[in-house]
């Protein structure tokens, strides 16, 4: 008890760090381009979304992306054990899978993973310039996936002059991260460059082992611009990260989770390549774009042999065109056609399948306050035929701080590969689809030193497909799904229901101290009949708090503070497996020398809570870490 009076103590007292998007004096001039994946000012938009900059990333001493993204509203995160065991975000409380993300303009969810998501383990903060979190299904604009939301990764952008900044840190389990980049542009010619490289001795991924499982990743990102003339160019933007992880598995004779001397590699490779063309003064914006994302994942088990134990081959290839016509200062047409081939591979073969879809979102200001959006898609999938999807949303910003939001918004997530194909495929599977509705007010007081905001939402899911066993009478139906899958089947067999409130709060009391905290209470209950009809769906923890503040002195001197409460849950879906709940402090410092170099360090789970997200995998303890950042401007 004592832990959490002097916890809820240092959440009023201690300085922390602040979202940017909620910081009040800033907040209505954020531009984003999630919503309707064109640029939009955050009073145009009735969807609930988050943005993060890299001042944030940098305040927050920012290594592991997910770290972050977790004390984000309407996020929850879990992690298998040591730095890169398997992340998954979700949204709303949502699936993992059901995640999509987009890093340049590329969607780069696996399609070698059994549910197609993205593994968010192997995602660093070196080269990530603004992040931004669209909570709900957003279909319309995005497509497949995009059924709890939409994180948009955004890299260094290419500028003019010449800029240059790095970094260097050091601390607990023998980590080193180390990061560095430049940008700059001439003329109509502008690129940007970023390499990092991160290494840890980690913990043992196994809560009851105790060989340490370490992991490694170097990695780079490229952009590339070219104007023309003025207003047509060329855009060329490029990933690259290679990735190694110990793992635990369950060896002989217990065949329990315990320590092993298994690994795996992933290495990503992410492209995009287009052109954009400005016509009609401005009015009419086009972008013509091919992109790329190719993984390659392999497990190893050095007892058994030198060769890979498994190995995983994803690939999609999108072509894409996309037009934004204003056609009268009032009235805004954004909409695309695309085409998708994704590719997976393992051991023993490989399949493909190809989806074309077209899409278009209306944008009316019939007054100034207001903004009306609505939009529908339609997707042609090799397998399942056809699938069309709707959308819309409004804002409210009136004079008096005060902004009403409210959405509706379909989502679908086509089977993935694995699911269609593989030995428990079923070619005859149909589309996750979601429906959500959400309703938020924000409210600005004190000058714009001060916000607060309330959303409630609500959002039913059909057809989530899930595997399921196959009875011997099954087994020899002519024509069932189950024939000539003995050990099972994927099927459309799970419905889920999830509603919430999120509330958020941003202060700035005096100048250089900020203080921001979100509170959300998700409800995640599983509908499918049956046994676990009506309990929690499994790693969904009920309530999440976070309090983040900072304080920055005259003379340069910043100190910062964060604190994340995270309630119980349940690791299965037959609710038997308790995950008690937990709350993680943090403390950072930095301090500038000249305008040039900056010194920080930040000690994380400062109360040393031995905690768990996934049950039977370890969680670091309490860990200091220290460093140097530098930048470079011309």
């Amino acid at each position: 008890m004592l832990k959490y009076l002097l916890l809820s103590a240092a959440a009023i007292a201690a300085p922390a760090a602040a979202q940017s998007l909620d910081q009040p004096s800033t907040n209505d001039d954020q531009i984003v381009v999630t919503a309707t994946r064109a640029e939009q000012s955050v009073r145009e938009v009735g969807q609930a979304i988050t943005v993060i900059d890299r001042d944030e990333i940098e305040r927050r001493q920012t290594v592991v992306v997910s770290d972050l993204l977790a004390t984000m509203p309407g996020v929850t995160v879990t992690r298998n054990g040591s730095i890169g065991g398997f992340t998954g975000v979700r949204l709303r409380g949502a699936e993992a899978e059901q995640t999509l993300v987009v890093i340049d303009g590329v969607r780069v969810n696996d399609p070698s993973s059994p549910g197609g998501g993205f593994d968010f383990a192997n995602l660093l903060s070196s080269s990530v310039e603004r992040i931004e979190i669209l909570r709900g299904p957003n279909s319309v604009p995005w497509g497949s996936q995009a059924i709890g939301g939409v994180v948009n990764i955004i890299t260094a952008q290419p500028t003019e002059g010449l800029r240059v900044r790095g970094n260097a840190e050091y601390g607990y389990a023998d980590q080193v991260f180390t990061s560095a980049g430049v940008a700059g542009g001439t003329g109509g010619l502008t690129g940007s460059l970023t390499g990092g490289y991160l290494r840890t001795d980690g913990i043992s991924s196994a809560a009851v082992g105790s060989e340490r499982d370490g992991y490694r990743q170097y990695g780079a990102n490229g952009r590339l611009g070219y104007e023309i003339v003025p207003g047509i160019g060329i855009d060329l933007r490029g990933w690259y990260a290679h990735s190694r992880a110990r793992l635990d598995g369950f060896p002989a004779p217990a065949f329990t989770f315990a320590d092993t001397n298994e690994y795996s590699t992933t290495q990503e490779v992410y492209g995009y390549a287009g052109v954009h063309a400005d016509l009609a003064d401005g009015r009419f914006r086009n972008r013509t774009a091919f992109t790329i994302a190719d993984i390659n994942r392999d497990n190893y088990a050095p007892d058994f042999g030198d060769e890979p134990s498994f190995i995983g081959r994803g690939r999609s290839e999108r072509y894409e065109y996309q037009g934004d016509f204003r056609l009268i200062e009032q009235a805004r047409l954004v909409g695309g056609v695309e085409h998708e081939t994704s590719r997976y591979g393992d051991d023993f073969a490989r399949y493909s399948v190809g989806i074309t879809s077209v899409y278009g979102q209306l944008i009316l200001k019939p007054v100034s306050m207001l903004t009306l959006t609505g939009g529908a898609r339609n997707d042609d999938h090799d397998q399942f035929g056809n699938h069309t999807t709707f959308g819309g949303d409004a804002a409210l910003a009136l004079d008096t701080g005060t902004t009403l939001r409210a959405s509706y918004g379909e989502g679908f997530k086509a089977p993935t590969l694995y699911q269609l194909y593989s030995d428990f495929g079923n070619g005859q599977l149909d589309p996750e689809t979601a429906r959500n509705y959400d309703l938020g007010v924000e409210q600005a007081f004190l000058g714009g030193r001060a916000r607060v905001g309330a959303t409630y939402f609500n959002r039913r899911t059909k057809n989530q497909i899930n595997f399921r066993s196959c009875t011997l009478a099954e087994r020899n139906t002519a024509g069932s799904i189950c024939v000539g899958r003995p050990f099972g089947v994927y099927d459309n067999i799970q419905r889920a229901d999830a509603e919430g409130v999120e509330l958020t709060i941003a202060l700035m009391p005096v100048d250089g101290f900020t203080v921001t905290g979100n509170y959300n209470y998700i409800d995640s209950e599983n509908r499918t009949p049956g046994a676990n009809f009506g309990r929690d769906l499994a790693r969904r923890p009920h309530q999440t708090v976070t309090m983040n503040a900072d304080y920055r002195w005259s003379f340069g001197l910043s100190l910062g503070g964060t604190i994340t409460h995270v309630g119980d849950s349940f690791d299965n879906a037959a609710n038997t497996v308790r995950l008690d709940g937990y709350v993680l402090a943090g403390l950072r410092a930095e301090f500038p020398i000249g305008e040039r170099l900056v010194i920080y360090g930040r000690v994380d789970n400062l109360f040393d809570e031995d905690y768990r997200s996934v049950a039977g995998y370890g969680t670091v303890g309490r860990a200091a870490f220290g460093g140097i950042r530098v930048k470079l401007d011309q």
